[in-house]
This record gives C-alpha cells, structure tokens and sequence, in this order.
C-alpha cells in the first residue's frame, strides 16, 4: 500500500544530472515513489508532472508498486488542481521513447488542466498528437 500523499515536504531523490531528479520548482504532493511539481513548459494553467524518485527512462520501466504510486499522485495532484485553477477538464499523458515525443529521458506523467475555449476544437483530446487521426 503506497504511503499518503503529503504537501509541502520534498523528500530526498536521487541526483543525477537530471532536471527532474533535482526539482527547482514548488513540490505540489509527493508520495513514496514519486513527487509532483509544475511543468517549466506549461500548456495551460496549473500544468504539472508527476515525476517517479528513482530514475527509469519510460513508466514501462517501473515497478508495479512504482507505477501504481505514481498513478495514485495523478489522482491527488488532479484534486489539488481542481481546488487551484477550477478546470473543466484534464488531459493525463505519457509520451515514451523519442517516437512518443518524449524529450526528457526520466518518466513523468502530464496532468494537463483544460478550460472551455482553450482551443477551438478540443474532441479528440490526445488523439490530436497525430493531426489526421483526430477525427474519427
């Protein structure tokens, strides 16, 4: 059973030379095998990552225990969030491998709070990382 979520603590990680092993951001939650903090890049409001302490490249790569962890913190920052920026709605995402679009080569989930009119047309949600296939 993962441990409780808990704000405004930041537990050790490990340090590499990698920016999310070494967050310079405000910690939003953290839990025992990850730590949640604001996009450097957000796409709307109130964007954040959740980010697993041990460094693996891809989710794939966690443990189960790991990979169950980080998905509960999506639930936790996803009510903080709500509590913060009152979105309409979420997108969740995880972009793996260079195919993927993954840019940062340490797993982390998008938790991407959507507003009414932020973009023109928002069906299909992310379906939209390939334009054509959008529609359906």
């Amino acid at each position: 059973m993962p441990s409780p979520v808990e704000l405004g603590k930041l537990l050790p990680m490990p340090s590499f030379s990698c920016i999310f092993c070494s967050p310079d951001r405000e910690i939003l939650a953290y839990s025992a095998h990850g730590v949640a903090f604001f996009d450097a890049f957000p796409v709307s409001p109130g964007h954040a990552l959740v980010v697993p302490r041990r460094h693996v490249v891809t989710i794939f790569d966690l443990t189960e225990a790991e990979y169950s962890d980080c998905f509960l913190l999506v639930l936790r920052v996803k009510e903080l969030l709500v509590e913060r920026y009152s979105p309409d709605g979420f997108n969740v995402g995880v972009n793996c491998g260079e195919a993927g679009g993954q840019s940062v080569w340490h797993a982390h989930i998008h938790v991407i709070p959507r507003f009414k009119g932020d973009t023109p047309e928002p069906r299909g949600g992310v379906r939209n990382v390939i334009p054509k296939k959008r529609d359906y």
